[in-house]
């Protein structure tokens, strides 16, 4: 399946129309431009796609804002992952396994290695799941085989 096709069916229902993937980093996050020039930020880590920059101006500046291109980076994390997990192969990201907006730590044990549609696809519903649920809500996750 392609990119593309993945983020539409697991994002959705947060409105976004995927036209083009600008650019992805090492854990999955991803900046992608719709149909209508917007640019949006899916990030895994953290459970959300939303819209970043209104138009190419607007990204234009996003990529030379320095807490932007921090966060966007994470090279303290990644340097700790691929000392863990060793590099990345075509096709897989450094992902946490507990997302981060559920308490998940930010490295160590939490961090493994996965294919991006599946990141893409597992980040997607669980965002789903837990949209209208006020901050500190109690959640139950269950692993089904």
């Amino acid at each position: 399946m392609s990119i593309l096709i993945e983020i539409k069916e697991a994002w959705g229902w947060v409105g976004i129309e995927p036209q083009e993937v600008v650019i992805e980093n090492e854990f999955g996050n991803l900046i992608v431009k719709d149909f209508d020039d917007k640019f949006w930020r899916l990030c895994p880590e953290d459970v959300y796609c939303e819209i970043v920059a209104q138009s190419i101006d607007e990204y234009n500046t996003l990529i030379k804002d320095e807490e932007f291109l921090e966060d966007w980076f994470m090279s303290a994390m990644v340097q700790e992952a691929e000392s863990a997990l060793g590099k990345l192969e075509s096709g897989y990201k450094y992902h946490m396994v507990i997302p981060g907006v559920l308490g998940g730590e930010y490295g160590g044990s939490n961090v493994k290695v996965a294919p991006l549609l599946e990141i893409i696809r597992f980040s997607g519903d669980l965002g789903k799941q837990i949209e209208e649920l006020p901050d500190g809500a109690q959640i139950e996750l269950k692993v089904v085989p």
